[in-house]
């Protein structure tokens, strides 16, 4: 899986965020299931093909999570904060987004970040770079 930093624009405040890029359909399939810690400056970045109404959950995930939807303009689209281990339960983008970034639950809040922010998303998300 590729690595790449995302920066998180909030107010004029830049905050890198060390991602590991999520970029096919097996990548996006295992996301951050199975693991038991992620650092505070991590999180896992899942990019897709164009812009489409993309649903998540968090079976076999051990950790909360904040889950920030991306739209094609690179800006915030939504955030599902406290994202709740094993549940099942659909969260969607609620509108065509083209990138997820999965961070520690949180995160989000303690950053000030909000829906219509900015967001740089790494060269490496790219798709067409497997």
């Amino acid at each position: 899986m590729r690595r790449g930093t995302v920066i998180l624009d909030s107010d004029g405040r830049q905050t890198p965020i060390a991602a590991e890029i999520a970029a096919n359909d097996k990548e996006r399939a295992l996301g951050l299931m199975y693991r038991t810690e992620l650092a505070a400056d991590a999180g896992m970045l899942f990019v897709y093909d164009g812009p489409q109404e993309i649903h998540m959950w968090m079976r076999n995930t051990y950790i909360p999570l904040d889950m920030v939807f991306i739209g094609a303009d690179q800006r915030v689209h939504r955030i599902a904060s406290d994202a709740e281990p094993f549940s099942e339960r659909i969260i969607a983008s609620e509108g065509p987004v083209t990138a997820v970034l999965e961070l520690n639950a949180g995160t989000a809040e303690r950053l000030g970040l909000k829906p219509g922010d900015t967001v740089e998303l790494p060269p490496e998300a790219r798709l067409g770079a497997n």
